[in-house]
């Protein structure tokens, strides 16, 4: 999968919408209803390396893996970066993504997910 098809799978899950943010961030958030799911760095020199949130028992299986380690800041939460996405699985890279949406979906209210449908 590479870096666009994945910035569109994350962008067709319901609710879903991408924000840019520029200096000194520099990251492509995709969010629903202002939960962050996953991001893209989008700066040098770490460009389009990609971030999300998945399980404990993920992020110790994830990190062990040649490419992954944990988000900068983010990790203690359970998030990892993916250096380069077109050399991860697509099926497994999909799995992650839709994890991690169903984890920033079940953290809204229930007011929020109504408004998702």
């Amino acid at each position: 999968m590479t870096t666009d098809e994945l910035k569109e799978f994350c962008a067709a899950l319901p609710g879903a919408q991408a924000v840019l943010y520029g200096a000194p961030s520099n990251i492509l958030v995709v969010e629903v209803s202002g939960k962050k799911f996953a991001y893209f760095k989008t700066s040098a020199p770490e460009q389009w390396r990609f971030s999300l949130r998945v399980s404990a028992e993920r992020f110790i299986e994830l990190t062990d893996m040649p490419g992954v380690k944990p988000a900068r800041y983010m990790g203690r939460f359970h998030w990892v970066t993916i250096v380069d996405v077109t050399r991860f699985p697509a099926d497994y890279l999909a799995e992650l993504v839709q994890d991690s949406y169903a984890r920033a979906v079940a953290s809204l209210t229930r007011a929020q997910r109504a408004t998702i449908g």
